[in-house]
């Protein structure tokens, strides 16, 4: 028979998950705005460059984000294993929120000088403590909130909701240029989103608060989570970590984020079909999450992550050299979707397999700080290094750089366990 601090009534299960659902879809709209309007807004704290010069600047400050993500990855990791899954949630979104609305408000640099890239600057380390710590705690509440029998499915629902916060910056970018005109947009069109996405994150602050805690942080044992003791006493599943989130996170900002520039820059598309075909290509995206998820449910997991590294490895040249000679939309809509229901494989499972790599006393941590890591190194950096490979004149060197690091991916997902079958989450 079991008891309120050993198990959650399934209502409350049900409810818990889907509010930290709902804080990782804001939290991925105010971090993915960024991303979605750096077209328009590039000018503003980069002006007097060419185009890609300005792109190149805006993704380099989208990569310093990422690397604040493991310094929040670490300190919500340990936050998270000591004092709990759920308190670490609500500090996150409290500094998305706050990052949000400095680039909000933060004037252009024609007004304040180099002030404003600095602002800029600091305002997406913020954001990127924030979703550094977000996402290890987040992962690890929703696995282990979810039953043994489906957590597939839910590491699937909860990357579906990571998407359709990038879903949901678009769409608002698709709703602006619709209403507005391009010299409004340059102009102020472009603040709108951070506005939204702040106020988005203070409600998420309130309806984060009444979420349960997860029973396997209430029936922890063992000593108090450290980074020494991370390091120490699981070396192997931090470098699992690492090495299946290099592809799988290389791959996904690759076709989710730099696909938008790629489409415009490269393919030539204007600014309004790139918006549309992304859009639509993620709106695909979300909905296939679950089912992958929950076939890894039947499969396992290491079966379907080797599905993404043997796909990815062979199919990302074809799909990259095909999508720059394209000038049809539905052509390019196709083979964004091609490459993303690819990545699936990967992005559905991934929450999961890290969870069930870690026991409960270092769990986020272990989830967190690694991930973001390899984030930060492959993810993080991918824009920049497709517009350093195309302003020296070898766009497709990019291509091959996404090759070889799902291939090192695809290796790991070969030699480790199932961790369906070897799951170190024992409630249920």
């Amino acid at each position: 028979m079991t008891t309120e601090t050993t198990a959650t009534p399934q209502a409350n299960r049900l409810r818990s998950i889907l509010a930290g659902s709902a804080g990782n879809t804001v939290e991925t709209f105010d971090w993915f705005v960024y991303a979605a309007f750096g077209l328009y807004f590039s000018k503003v704290f980069f002006p007097d460059a060419d185009r890609t010069t300005e792109l190149l600047n805006t993704a380099a400050v989208f990569g310093v984000g990422f690397f604040a993500r493991p310094a929040g990855a670490w300190l919500m990791g340990l936050y998270g294993d000591r004092i709990g899954r759920k308190n670490a949630m609500v500090i996150s979104v409290t500094l998305m929120c706050v990052g949000s609305l400095i680039i909000g408000l933060c004037p252009g640099k024609a007004e304040i000088g180099v002030a404003a890239p600095a602002i800029l600057v600091f305002a997406r380390i913020l954001q990127g403590a924030s979703m550094g710590g977000e996402y290890g705690v987040s992962a690890t509440y929703i696995s282990e909130m979810a039953s043994r029998r489906n957590r597939g499915f839910w590491s699937g629902i909860f990357y579906s909701t990571l998407i359709a916060g990038q879903l949901m910056a678009m769409g608002v970018l698709l709703l602006l240029t619709a209403i507005l005109s391009p010299e409004q947009m340059q102009a102020w069109g472009w603040r709108i989103p951070f506005f939204v996405g702040g106020a988005l994150a203070l409600a998420v602050f309130w309806l984060r608060r009444g979420m349960d805690e997860t029973p396997s942080f209430q029936a922890r044992q063992g000593p108090k989570a450290t980074t020494w003791g991370l390091i120490r006493s699981h070396p192997r599943e931090s470098l699992i970590v690492i090495g299946l989130t290099a592809g799988g996170t290389l791959a996904y900002y690759t076709y989710t984020t730099y696909i938008q520039k790629f489409l415009v820059n490269t393919s030539g598309f204007s600014k309004d079909q790139a918006n549309l075909i992304t859009a639509a290509a993620l709106a695909f995206f979300m909905v296939i999450q679950p089912m992958v998820g929950a076939l890894s449910d039947r499969i396992g997991r290491r079966a379907v992550l080797i599905t993404f590294g043997v796909a990815g490895a062979g199919l990302t040249w074809p799909i990259l050299s095909r999508l720059a000679d394209t000038h049809d939309m539905g052509s390019a809509f196709l083979l964004t979707s091609a490459a993303l229901l690819i990545v699936s494989a990967y992005s559905s499972v991934n929450a999961v397999v890290k969870a069930e790599l870690f026991p409960t006393e270092v769990r986020a941590l272990g989830v967190a700080l690694p991930y973001s890591l390899a984030n930060a190194a492959f993810g993080g950096t991918a824009e920049y290094v497709a517009l350093a490979f195309k302003k020296a004149g070898n766009e497709t060197g990019f291509y091959t750089y996404v090759t070889v690091t799902i291939a090192v991916s695809l290796a790991v997902y070969v030699l480790m366990r199932d961790t369906r079958r070897h799951s170190r989450i024992a409630e249920d």
